[in-house]
């Protein structure tokens, strides 16, 4: 033989030894896993344990009950898709007689980045592959939603998940039925094979049976380092928060400080990724004192806490700590997600006795009447709530992880299978993002606050309703807050619709300028204007009716920044003396981005 083919013969040696080595592994770790895995079901035959966790194998039933009740209408269904297949293999076969290869791709229609993939419409076998899989999903999900006699709820639930459904069995998602995969394979001498299967291993706890597929690197950053960097202190802290005062890059700044109560089902420092994309750093630069909450990771010690805990150690304490470190008494406020859920609730508290200290509230993505609150509602209506508490009566809190999955089933092409063939089919690394890496960063929930969170806010919405929560034993009413109210909502927000959010223009008493941002639930609200991304509505006129919004709502490029700081500049006071932290009243207890962020879940 040649030195070159010794060589080959050497590599393909070296492969096969790696890969049987890889495979003796994974082996082992599908047996461990699977014998798991039967002891896990065997466990859940246990009524009190559930074996339907979210709930929806009562309306998976009575969907079938009605689709046998009206054979006729799943007979034409039944003809319907074989009709589509039938003409799908008859442009297949014109297309090969004419060119011998696939289609144009002009049958696409909506972009779908899981074939991106020039071989998916090239190569004539997997263009006829994708053409199938849509025609069927498309068909599937289409069927379901078309069952008549469901109640709302049970139809949201088979809609949502015969569509999770349909996008897990993707051809995207199998090694051979993905020509990328395959090619990647070719390319690298089934070196992205065993890459894959390591990846698996890494991310496959045997223990659990979970598969957490890791977003990105864990290496890539460290907080204080190369994210969250803006320059501050945490001057206060209690068992639930640290509050961080940021340092001033103006000489002179309004004289109300900014206090943002983000959310804790995450980490604050979305709004402190980079310099370049910080809403922190940038609202610093235009003269606001920030100071921001950050919630501690709670454990089993903390899963007591309660929603009112929330409301006094995070927004009522914090509150006065900004008096003690500025001597300012009038502040105003900005509330994310869930945190402006808390704020809502808490200025309503604040209304009823007495406390005038905010002057002027935002909320960035944040619903006080869950009515119609989007997809996450699928997931709570009261047996997967009862499931939820069992699971977290162990522990006294829900996992980081648990949370992390339910946002990104919402989103499964992008979250989860993206990463899943980008992992495990193509043996790629973990990007190096800091969105993803935040992403990654969850949070755990403590059980009682977690709980009235979804039973009094998503099934019963009594935030909504006057008088129907009570805290610290005060009936709250969102109608005697008389602020003014600046609320920003995001067109393809998933978690947050923007028609939920809107719902709070009629519940507040003062002045409320509502607008709609472009993008989602993170992009929406960090979108800083140096990037001039997006695009933002705003109407004027501010009519209650979101039909009569949309139609006189003006178009604005760019970010919505500049607006929101043109609106709360006024409201702000005067301009004075820079305040540094740890002049005032309160002591510096450690650098920003502080000690509470760091611990992981």
């Amino acid at each position: 033989m040649t030195d070159k083919e010794d060589r080959m013969q050497d590599q393909m040696e070296d492969i096969t030894r790696s890969f049987a080595d890889m495979w003796q592994k994974n082996t082992t770790m599908m047996s461990d896993l699977l014998n798991k895995s039967h002891q896990m079901a065997t466990q859940s035959m246990d009524p009190m344990k559930g074996m339907d966790p979210m709930n929806v194998g009562p309306a998976f039933n009575s969907a079938t009950k009605l689709m046998a009740s009206d054979p006729m209408k799943l007979m034409q269904a039944n003809y319907e898709l074989w009709k589509e297949h039938v003409e799908l293999m008859q442009q297949v076969m014109k297309d090969l007689m004419k060119t011998g290869a696939g289609s144009d791709g002009a049958d696409k229609g909506d972009y779908d980045r899981r074939f991106k993939h020039e071989a998916w419409t090239n190569n004539p076998m997997f263009d006829y592959i994708r053409r199938s899989y849509l025609i069927t999903s498309r068909w599937m999900v289409n069927t379901m939603t078309s069952i008549e006699g469901l109640s709302e709820q049970d139809k949201k639930k088979i809609v949502f998940h015969s569509q999770l459904l349909a996008d897990a069995f993707s051809p995207s998602n199998f090694l051979l039925t993905n020509p990328e995969a395959i090619r990647t394979m070719f390319d690298t001498g089934g070196q992205s094979i065993m890459k894959g299967l390591q990846n698996l291993q890494r991310d496959l706890d045997p223990k659990t049976s979970q598969l957490t597929i890791m977003m990105s690197d864990p290496d890539a950053f460290t907080l204080g380092e190369n994210i969250a960097t803006t320059p501050g202190k945490v001057v206060f802290q209690n068992e639930l928060a640290q509050l961080i005062q940021y340092e001033p890059t103006t000489d002179k700044v309004h004289k109300r400080p900014l206090v943002i109560a983000p959310p804790w089902i995450n980490k604050y420092y979305i709004l402190d990724l980079q310099p370049k994309n910080s809403f922190i750093a940038w609202a610093v630069s235009q003269g606001y004192t920030v100071f921001v909450i950050s919630w501690v990771n709670p454990d089993a010690e903390l899963g007591n806490k309660t929603f009112e805990d929330y409301m006094q150690e995070g927004i009522l304490d914090a509150l006065d700590a900004v008096e003690e470190a500025t001597g300012e008494r009038e502040v105003s406020m900005i509330g994310y997600c869930i945190g402006g859920t808390l704020l809502s609730a808490t200025l309503a508290y604040m209304a009823a006795t007495g406390d005038d200290r905010v002057k002027a509230a935002t909320f960035f993505a944040s619903q006080a009447d869950f009515s119609e609150a989007g997809d996450l509602k699928i997931f709570t209506d009261e047996a997967q709530v009862n499931n939820l508490e069992r699971m977290m009566d162990e522990k006294g809190y829900l996992d980081g992880s648990s949370m992390s999955s339910t946002f990104n089933m919402l989103r499964a092409n992008d979250l989860i299978w993206s990463f899943y063939v980008d992992n495990y089919l193509l043996g790629k690394e973990p990007m190096k993002f800091d969105l993803l890496y935040w992403n990654a960063d969850s949070t755990r929930m403590p059980r009682k606050t977690h709980l009235f969170y979804l039973r009094e806010m998503y099934i019963n919405n009594n935030l909504s309703k006057p008088g129907g929560i009570s805290l610290k034993g005060i009936p709250i009413d969102l109608s005697k807050v008389t602020i003014p109210v600046y609320l920003q909502a995001a067109k393809e927000d998933h978690i947050a619709p923007y028609p939920s959010v809107f719902k709070s223009t009629g519940l507040y008493a003062g002045p409320v300028r509502f607008m709609l941002a472009g993008s989602g639930h993170i992009a929406g609200v960090i979108n800083p204007p140096a990037a001039e991304k997006y695009n933002y509505w705003i109407n004027e006129d501010q009519p209650k009716d979101l039909d009569a919004w949309m139609e006189g709502a003006e178009e604005f490029k760019g970010s919505w920044w500049t607006d929101w700081d043109k609106w709360l500049a006024p409201l702000s006071g005067k301009k004075v003396a820079k305040r540094i932290p740890g002049s005032g009243k309160l002591d510096v207890i450690e650098p920003a981005p502080g000690s509470f962020v760091t611990v992981k879940s």
